[in-house]
């Protein structure tokens, strides 16, 4: 599965628009990292319990998306997008669109 944020494959033809396709996770913050969080606030530096949190969010709505993807025949996935939105309080959710496409096979 090709994943990009751009508009289109340098070289490759669409040949088939699929639509939107979408992945999402919610996640809640962990009372060991707030800590953590909060020690961090008062002395500087990174907040490496968030870092991976984040990573982890984005890793699972794309793997999300893509499988969407792959049900409805998608080679590849366009123009992707995140957007983040608080839930409640402690809680967020991560949130990956893009453009589902079949894209031309120039493999001999």
């Amino acid at each position: 599965m090709l994943l990009t944020t751009i508009e289109s494959v340098p070289g490759k033809k669409i040949v088939k628009h699929l639509g939107l396709v979408q992945g999402s996770t919610v996640r809640s913050k962990h009372i060991g990292r707030d800590m953590m969080a909060g020690l961090k606030n008062i002395f500087g530096g990174e907040l490496k319990g968030y870092t991976e949190l984040l990573q982890e969010s984005r890793e699972e709505a794309i793997q999300r998306m893509s499988l969407q993807a792959e049900s409805i025949g998608a080679n590849a996935i366009l123009n992707i997008r995140f957007s983040t939105s608080s839930i409640t309080q402690g809680a967020a959710e991560l949130y990956t669109y893009g453009t589902a496409v079949e894209l031309e096979d120039n493999r001999v």
